[in-house]
């Protein structure tokens, strides 16, 4: 990663985008119109930060992540390497939000390395998603996600079990497949 003070030639930043004195962008990372990285954030290298998507303060973001337009990712929250999440999806970092609050913590959330969040979904804050999870477009996670469990709906339900190209290779839900 490259402090923003002194940024690596092969980081891309938009004119429009503002990324802050003190973020850290990885080699490669490519981040577009209008988007916001806070001073504290680390954003890996290979990344593309999307059009209008805000990188909150302590957020850190792993490699080669893929970040689509109009996400925010709050503090609290950690993308590991290759996590790909969708248009307009939410995370949260407040169980119980309340406008005025002088006992607030942030509750964190994690997605694992490789997993897939769709367009429009949104996760509650203080749940893991596995590695290489597939959360379909427009679920709402309240529950913590299993590595390479595919779950669907709202509440989000698990319907099955990807690989890692996120291809659907069970419908069993209560026995994930064995793996190499």
């Amino acid at each position: 990663m490259t402090d923003n003070t002194s940024p690596a030639p092969s980081v891309f930043v938009h004119p429009t985008a503002d990324v802050e004195e003190g973020a850290q962008v990885g080699d490669g990372t490519k981040v577009w119109h209008l988007a916001h990285v806070r001073s504290s954030a680390k954003v890996g290298a290979g990344c593309v930060i999307g059009r209008n998507v805000y990188v909150d303060a302590n957020v850190t973001v792993g490699d080669r992540v893929k970040i689509q337009n109009n996400v925010s990712v709050y503090q609290g929250v950690t993308l590991e390497d290759e996590v790909f999440v969708g248009p307009s999806a939410v995370f949260t970092n407040d169980f119980r939000p309340r406008a005025q609050n002088p006992d607030w913590t942030i509750t964190p959330t994690v997605v694992r390395r490789g997993a897939s969040i769709g367009a429009n979904a949104t996760l509650v804050c203080g749940v893991e998603i596995g590695e290489y999870a597939m959360i379909a477009a427009g679920s709402v996670v309240t529950r913590d996600v299993a590595p390479y469990q595919l779950v669907v709906g709202n509440p989000a339900r698990p319907r099955g079990w990807v690989d890692e190209k996120g291809e659907v290779i069970s419908r069993d839900v209560a026995t994930p497949p064995q793996r190499d």
